[in-house]
C-alpha cells in the first residue's frame, strides 16, 4: 500500500471484528511511528498499548459508570470552543447529520444519539486501544507534535491491514482509564485509539470533506 492510499483509505471505523492484533504488529508499527516530526525532537507522546484483559477491565468500567448514569470526569482540556464559529460550526453539524443520519438516528432523538455515542467506551467492539497521554506543563505546539504522531500510527496501520478510531471521548473518562493504567500525575489523557480489523458489516461511512479552495490558498507561479 502506497502513502497516497493509505491517506485516502483511513477513516474513522466504528465497528471491529474480535480478532486480535498481534503484538508484533503494534510493536512494529509504533517503532517506526517514533520518527514522526516534533520541535526540537522532544517527542511528548507517551502511549499505552493496550489489549487483552486490561482492556477487557477499561471496558467494564466505563460501562459501569454509564449504567450508572455518572457524569463525564472533569475536562483536562477544551475539545471544541465554547462559541465554535463558522465554517467549523457548520461541519460539525454536518459530521453529526451524516454520522447519526447513517444509523437512522433522528436529530431530535437525544436518547438514541447518547446509546450510540456509548460505543466509543468499548472501543467500537476493538481488540486492541492506544491510550495517548502527553505531559500537562507542555504547550500548544507539542499537542500538535503529538497530533502528527498519532496521524503516523493510524498510517502505518493502515499500511498493516488494520483500521483505528481516533477518540477524544476518552478523556471524558480517564480517572477510569488511569485506575488500570496507572499513569504518572503529570500527565494528561489527549485521546484513545481503537485498532482492529473492520467489521464491513457495520456501518462506517467516510464523512466528506472541504473542497481545497476552502482549505488552501496557492501563492506563486
Amino acid at each position: 500500500m502506497d502513502v497516497y492510499e493509505a491517506v485516502t483509505s483511513r477513516r474513522a471505523v466504528r465497528g471491529f471484528l474480535d480478532r486480535p492484533v498481534p503484538k508484533e504488529t503494534l510493536e512494529r508499527v509504533l517503532s517506526a511511528a517514533a520518527w514522526s516530526p516534533s520541535g526540537s525532537n522532544l517527542q511528548p507522546w507517551h502511549v499505552y498499548a493496550v489489549t487483552g484483559g486490561p482492556l477487557a477491565e477499561i471496558k467494564k468500567r466505563a460501562a459501569e459508570r454509564l449504567a450508572m448514569g455518572d457524569s463525564w470526569d472533569e475536562p483536562e482540556y477544551e475539545q471544541y470552543p465554547s462559541g465554535l464559529k463558522s465554517p467549523y460550526r457548520e461541519r460539525r453539524s454536518a459530521f453529526g447529520e451524516q454520522r447519526y443520519g447513517a444509523l437512522g438516528i433522528p436529530r431530535e432523538d437525544i436518547e438514541a444519539r447518547q446509546r450510540a455515542a456509548s460505543a466509543n467506551w468499548d472501543c467500537f467492539g476493538a481488540p486492541a486501544a492506544l491510550f495517548c497521554y502527553l505531559d500537562r506543563d507542555l504547550g500548544s505546539p507539542q499537542w500538535s507534535d503529538v497530533g502528527m504522531y498519532l496521524q503516523t500510527v493510524m498510517l502505518l496501520l493502515r499500511a498493516e491491514g488494520l483500521h483505528s478510531c481516533p477518540q477524544m471521548a476518552w478523556a471524558k473518562f480517564h480517572r477510569t482509564v488511569a485506575e488500570v493504567l496507572s499513569p504518572p500525575g503529570e500527565l494528561i489523557l489527549f485521546c484513545g485509539m481503537s485498532i482492529g480489523t473492520e467489521d464491513v458489516a457495520a456501518d462506517s461511512a467516510r464523512t466528506g470533506r472541504a473542497p481545497l479552495g476552502e482549505t488552501v490558498t496557492f501563492v506563486g507561479e
